[in-house]
């Protein structure tokens, strides 16, 4: 049995969907470390498995359709994102009407959500919630010649009554440290870099899944929204616990990337600091090999020892999800942090030299007026980080900010549809368009990324040409698309 993960090209007109985070369009090739995990176990299982990715290879619809015209797999996998399905639609169409046998299976947040939009004939599967065991379990008994309808975990259309079937719920994977590495050896002659560490070879990792914490609009990664999507559908609303690989397990992926040459990594959990132990224990590995790195964290997640810390192992940026300046809207979105609290952790940071990006989010919550905004980029600017990233709320199904939004009419067409965060609004509150926000966006983007500042500040630390074309690159299409 052959089975193939696809990523097409985008065939809806716009650039392609961003599938690791999930909620924008490509600015800059990221690692799909969520979907590398899938492949790599069934790898371990003995399957023949391939990687087929068009936006990497920066190939078109020609050269997709061409290749499955000719290829052989039984089996395709997409992994799933709100701003793909459109274009994973019309592959899976393409392959139902020219190979009807083939079996395309989606993963990732938008099966788990839009179930049935993806479920148009009966050579399409939908894996919800964390795929992996699922997935597994599926093509052994497709393998094995099983009944596969009795997976738990899948959806699939019913041949004689035309239904969508959903089985059962599967429970959450309580040994994360049982799941191989992510088969990176498939993605490794592509060229990756982050702008926020400017160094190369650079690879993602991630150790852990959820977040404990309540903000109202949040869609973490890909894969948590995914999780969150199905655990909250089945447990009443509630949120699901985090899950951590143990500090041994992650240490061993840093010294197998050290060995293969990698010079700087990413942590894409949602929340990396966690305790000063756990900190301690995985910078040490870091400092080891001379690895660079940044993460995502809490400002109430800063104190003076993890910010010694950072400094002492290397931490090249700590990604701060702020969203505003303003108590009231913190306060309303539940973000659980208050603004004196991010001055401190920003001080603290700034104090041991820690690079500091904010993330800000505009239009949050009613509340927010075009006073709130511009306040709240003065007040970013005058803090005078490294990086500010602007981006504008969208009522992400699954979310209490969508019922919220849907309840009050403050989404335009009374429904959400998927949206890119860093371009376009689908929001229009009695006191704030969604024109304004999106003129404010720009507005925005362009004061803080082409201030002398910025520039002077960031274009000396990359430690070659080609990792900064890379990164004028990323911005340009931030800012002009």
């Amino acid at each position: 049995m052959k089975v193939t993960f696809l990523t097409p090209p985008s065939l809806d007109g716009f650039k392609p969907a961003e599938r690791t985070a999930g909620c924008t369009r490509v600015v800059y090739n990221m690692v799909n470390i969520y979907e590398l995990t899938v492949v790599a176990l069934l790898e371990k299982e003995g399957y023949d498995v391939y990687y087929k990715n068009f936006v990497l290879s920066e190939s078109g619809a020609d050269e997709c359709f061409s290749f499955l015209e000719k290829d052989d797999s039984d089996i395709y996998f997409f992994w799933t994102v709100n701003l793909s399905i459109s274009t994973d639609i019309k592959v899976q169409e393409f392959l139902f009407n020219n190979k009807p046998e083939v079996i395309s299976v989606f993963l990732g947040p938008g099966g788990t959500y839009f179930t049935s939009s993806l479920l148009l004939n009966t050579s399409a599967i939908v894996v919800r919630g964390e795929p992996e065991y699922t997935v597994k379990e599926l093509l052994d008994c497709l393998r094995n010649g099983l009944d596969w309808k009795a997976v738990n975990g899948i959806s699939y259309l019913d041949g004689e009554t035309g239904m969508v079937i959903n089985n059962p719920p599967r429970g959450l994977i309580k040994n994360l440290d049982e799941l191989p590495f992510p088969a990176i050896h498939f993605i490794e002659n592509y060229k990756f870099s982050n702008p926020k560490l400017k160094k190369s070879p650079y690879m993602a990792m991630v150790t852990s899944r959820s977040c404990p914490f309540h903000c109202i609009y949040c869609v973490p990664s890909s894969l948590t929204f995914a999780r969150e999507i199905e655990y909250k559908k089945n447990n009443n609303g509630k949120k699901p616990p985090v899950g951590f690989r143990s500090t041994e397990n992650v240490i061993d992926e840093i010294e197998l990337l050290a060995s293969k040459g990698y010079k700087a990594i990413g942590f894409m959990d949602d929340n990396f600091i966690v305790t000063e132990k756990r900190l301690r224990e995985i910078g040490e590995c870091l400092k080891k090999h001379n690895i660079i790195w940044g993460c995502q964290a809490r400002v109430d997640a800063i104190n003076e020892n993890i910010a010694r810390m950072l400094a002492d192992y290397g931490c090249h940026y700590v990604d701060l999800g702020v969203e505003s300046f303003n108590n009231e809207i913190l306060k309303y979105i539940k973000k659980g942090i208050t603004e004196n609290q991010i001055y401190e952790a920003i001080s603290l940071l700034k104090k041991y030299k820690v690079p500091v990006k904010l993330n800000i989010l505009i239009g949050t919550s009613p509340i927010e007026t075009v006073d709130t905004i511009k306040d709240t980029l003065r007040k970013a600017k005058k803090l005078d980080v490294d990086q500010v990233m602007f981006n504008i709320v969208s009522p992400f199904p699954a979310t209490e900010f969508y019922e919220l939004a849907k309840k009050n009419g403050w989404i335009e067409g009374g429904e959400y549809k998927p949206t890119d965060v860093q371009r376009n609004s689908i929001l229009n509150y009695p006191n704030l368009s969604s024109k304004e926000m999106e003129r404010l966006l720009f507005k925005n983007n362009l004061s803080f990324f082409l201030s002398p500042s910025f520039i002077w500040k960031n274009i000396m630390k990359f430690s070659s040409f080609q990792d900064f074309k890379i990164a004028l690159k990323a911005l340009y299409v931030k800012l002009f698309g």
